[in-house]
Parts: C-alpha cells; structure tokens; sequence
C-alpha cells in the first residue's frame, strides 16, 4: 500500500514573489514525502499568473503547477479551487495542505503534520504553531464563538471575563492540544473529512470560514489539534491589509453574521450581535468615565448595528445580502 500523499495549496492575490517564497519553503519541507503543490492565483490580474507560471518552469519544479481560479470569491473560494484541481494526474490526494503566501514552513513543519494525521485516525484537520519573524508565537487557537464569547469580548471587565472565560474565544497554548478551531495559515485536512462535510463554504469571503469548516468537522466527530512541533514563520496580513484597516470592511461583518446565522440561526444571531453592541456600549462608558482611551475601529458598533439589522431584515423578506467585492485574501 502507498504513502498517503499530499497536495499542498498556496493561495496567491497580488504577491507573486512572496508566493514563490513560500512555495519554495514548501518544497524543501516536503522532502522526501509523497505530494504536490499547487499555486492558485485568486485571478490577481496584475501578471502573478503569468510570472509565477514562468518562474515554476524556469526553475523546473516539476511537483509544481500554477492554476487561474478565473475569479476571486475570496479565501475559501480560492483554496476550494485548489482542492477540486486535485493532483495533477486527475486523483485524488489523501491529505490536503492549505499554506498561506505569506508562510514559511521550517524545514520539518509539513512532516509533522503529515506523521500526526498517519498515526491519529481521530484527528481531521492539524494545525501548526505559527511565530512572526521575531520568533514570538501568534494567536491562532480558539473556541467557538458564542452569545456569551460577543458579550465578554466585548465588553472587556475583569470580573465579566472571569465569570465567562470558558467562553473567551482565544487560547494561549504553547503545547499541543486539541482545539474548536485555528487560523489557516497552516493546516493540514483529511481529504476523507472534506469529501463528507464538504469545502469551504464559499458564502464567505474572507474570514469565518476556518471557523465553520472546523464546526462542520467537530460535528462530524472529527478533533481538530494544535501541533506545537510543526513550526511556521508568518508574517500576517501581507495581501489583506488588515494591519492598515482605519475601519474594519463591510465582509467582516458578512461573515460574522452569516456564521451566527448559517450555525445558530437567525434568532442566536441577533441575540449575538445585541449582546456584542451592550458589551461594547458598556465598553466604551467605562472608558470615558475614568478616561481611558479605547483600542476599536473608529464607528465599529455603529457598523455592526446597521449592517446586522440591515442584513436580518432583507434575510427575513428572502432578499439576499450583497456580495462582497473583489478584495484580496
């Protein structure tokens, strides 16, 4: 019987060149193990399909193709192109790597990953531990988001968070662990998980959509775990521009609500967003009265109160919410 091999996905919007780096960090990662990579380039129309493919060839990467998605629906969208290419004879492979473009593997990250999921039928998805360039770890394991999670992120009180903090949607882990969810930067799928709950779901545009892809996973009875050992350089937030946002963009607020929605209902997700705005007024009072500055988006409650009830109100009349524009992953 043959290894389980692997396609590794790397996801590319308007960073041709970092996208070859990480590719590159990929390659030498996957040494020695069964696999292919794949480039996507989210339909960049800036020539990263054009210079990524003439690199590939120039450099003879033969494990390496670069594929056009035809139009950018976002983060899920672009990688669930990747999945569907498959392997480059038409199979299927048996795990599927998701490396953001801005992610480096060392040299051992992907083998981890790789010998966890051959030795732990239990686990469905494996993450990496992710550092910046600093060597200082990122947050990237999490709970489940919840009425309760909105209303204590929110309203940021000691004695609140105490009382809540089985549900703060953070986990500072430095070890491995089994976890709700964790940031795509790195994470390998069971190809199996994927065939029974289904891809990415592509109604989000950016962010979210690890969240619900790891939902569907739990409930499905697949763990999903936090490898402490498979270690990732990232330097977050290249293509997006979150780093830059002066307010955060109306898909953010798509997202949240249609995870609140699609996994709650409609109900949940108006009581979430009620306790959110509550926590967040509570917030910012508490600010003002011992005159503390607070760290939020300029207008951010304001945002998310018209948005949500403007978007739960066409839900409610059968009118579908706008797509999100053409922005990078």
């Amino acid at each position: 019987m043959s290894d389980p091999r692997i396609l590794t996905i790397v996801l590319n919007y308007k960073t041709a060149d970092m996208t070859l780096k990480a590719a590159a960090a990929a390659r030498v990662a996957m040494a020695g193990l069964p696999g292919e990579i794949v480039i996507v380039d989210n339909d960049s129309q800036d020539g990263s399909f054009e210079a990524m493919t003439a690199d590939v060839t120039a450099q003879g990467w033969t494990d390496t193709r670069v594929i056009q998605s035809g139009r950018n629906g976002g983060y899920g969208a672009g990688n669930n192109v990747g999945i569907r290419a498959g392997m480059a004879d038409g199979s299927r492979p048996d795990y599927v790597y998701i490396l953001n473009s801005d992610a480096f593997p060392k040299p051992d990250a992907i083998r981890v990953l790789y010998d966890h999921l051959n030795t732990t039928p239990s686990t469905g998805f494996a993450g990496s531990y992710i550092e910046g360039e600093d060597e200082v770890q990122h947050l990237t394991t999490f709970r489940f988001p919840s009425i309760w999670s909105e209303l204590e992120g929110a309203i940021k009180f000691g004695p609140v968070s105490r009382l809540l903090k089985s549900h703060h949607v953070p986990r500072e882990l430095s070890q491995t662990a089994r976890v709700d969810w964790l940031a795509g930067a790195s994470v390998m799928m069971r190809q199996d998980v994927l065939d029974e709950i289904g891809l990415f779901d592509e109604t989000f545009f950016l962010y979210f959509e690890e969240t619900d892809l790891c939902l569907r996973a739990a409930k499905a009875g697949h763990q999903v775990m936090f490898l402490a050992g498979s270690v990732v350089t990232h330097l977050g937030s290249v293509s997006t521009g979150l780093k830059e946002w002066i307010r955060v963009p109306d898909y953010w607020f798509d997202s949240r609500l249609h995870y609140f929605t699609k996994n709650h209902g409609r109900v949940y997700a108006a009581c979430a967003t009620l306790l959110h705005l509550v926590g967040g007024g509570l917030h910012l009072m508490r600010c003002k009265l011992t005159g503390k500055s607070h760290d939020g988006a300029p207008h951010f409650l304001r945002t998310m109160a018209r948005h949500d009830a403007a978007s739960l109100f066409k839900s409610q009349r059968g009118q579908p919410v706008q797509a999100r524009p053409q922005i990078g992953e």
